[in-house]
C-alpha cells in the first residue's frame, strides 16, 4: 500500500505535468471508484483546471476552479498519463480526457481506491478524523504523551492508526521503530519523553529521506508516472533477513494483524 512518502511522489509528479490542465471530459469504467453519482462528478469536474496539488495523509487532493477532487489510492491505484492512442487496459476504471491530448488515467487492478468531491473551503486540521501531520508543530512530545498515556497497546500499532499520525503505514512505522531501537510490541504508554522525542525526529528524518528517494517500490506498488522509488535501498528491517547494523537474523512477527520485522538485538524487548 503507498504510503505518505510514495503519495507525495505521485502527488509531485501530477503537479509537474499536468499543473493547469484542463479536463474536456470523463470517462468512468467502474462506477464505484467514484463515491457521488457520476453525472454529478462529470458536471462538476469537467470544463475545470488542476489549479493546485496537496496532500492530508495518504489522501491526494486536486484543488480545481471551484471544487477539490479527493482520490486514495488504497491498496494498489495509480496514476497514469497517456497519449490517447494507448489501449485501455482493464484495471483503467477513470479517465480524464486533458486539453493538450493526453489522458490521465486512474488504474487499480483491485478496484479499493475512491475519489469524491468536496467544498474548496474544507478544513483539513481534521480531515476524515486523520490525526496531525507527520511534519507538523502539532505533533509533539506533549501530543503523543497527552495521546498516549492510555494506551496499552503496542506502539507498532498506535503508529499506524491515522488518527494519531497521517501517512504512516506498515513499512515506515517499522523503520522508525527500528531507528530508535524499540520493540514494536512496547506498550505505547511506557515510552520515555526522550523515546517520544527521538520517535518525532526520526518519523521526519524517514519520511524526508524516503520522499527524496521517490518512495519505496515494494511488492505491487510503484509511482507508474515515470518514477522508482529507491528507499527500497535503505531499509533497515522491513522485508529483509538479516539486520545490517549487527548481523542479526530479523524476525517476522504479527503486531495488531500486521506483519512486522524487527531485529531481536537491536530492538530487545525490555522486561
Amino acid at each position: 500500500m503507498p504510503e505518505l512518502p510514495e503519495v507525495q511522489t505521485v502527488l509531485n509528479t501530477l503537479e509537474d505535468r499536468i499543473k493547469g490542465r484542463r479536463i474536456e471530459s470523463i470517462q468512468i469504467l467502474y462506477k464505484p471508484i467514484v463515491v457521488c453519482p457520476e453525472d454529478e462528478f462529470c458536471r462538476r469536474l469537467i470544463g475545470s483546471c488542476f489549479r493546485d496539488f496537496k496532500r492530508r495523509g495518504k489522501y491526494l487532493l486536486f484543488e480545481m476552479d471551484d471544487i477539490t477532487l479527493v482520490s486514495h489510492l488504497r491498496m494498489e491505484g495509480k496514476y497514469f498519463i497517456l497519449d490517447d492512442t494507448y489501449p485501455i487496459s482493464r484495471h483503467d476504471h477513470v479517465i480524464f480526457y486533458l486539453d493538450n491530448g493526453k489522458q490521465l488515467r486512474y488504474n487499480d487492478v483491485r478496484k479499493f481506491g475512491r475519489m469524491e468531491l468536496i467544498d474548496k473551503d474544507e478544513d483539513y486540521r481534521r480531515f476524515k478524523d486523520l490525526g496531525p501531520e507527520p511534519f507538523s508543530e502539532e505533533f509533539s512530545v506533549q501530543y503523543c504523551r497527552d495521546y498516549l498515556k492510555e494506551k496499552k497497546i503496542p506502539i507498532k500499532q498506535v503508529l499506524l492508526d491515522q488518527s494519531f499520525v497521517a501517512g504512516i503505514g506498515n513499512i515506515y512505522a517499522d523503520e522508525i521503530l527500528s531507528l530508535i531501537h524499540l520493540d514494536p510490541r512496547t506498550p505505547a504508554r511506557s515510552l520515555s519523553r526522550k523515546q517520544l522525542e527521538e520517535m518525532i525526529q526520526q518519523t521526519r528524518n524517514i519520511l524526508n529521506r524516503a520522499i527524496e528517494a521517490g518512495g519505496t517500490t515494494i511488492r505491487s506498488y510503484t509511482s507508474s508516472l515515470g518514477v522508482t522509488g529507491r528507499f527500497q535501498l535503505d531499509l533497515s528491517v522491513h522485508g529483509l533477513d538479516v539486520c545490517p547494523i549487527c548481523g542479526s537474523g530479523i524476525k517476522k512477527i504479527r503486531v495488531g494483524g500486521r506483519g512486522t520485522y524487527y531485529c531481536p538485538k537491536c530492538q530487545k524487548k525490555k522486561r
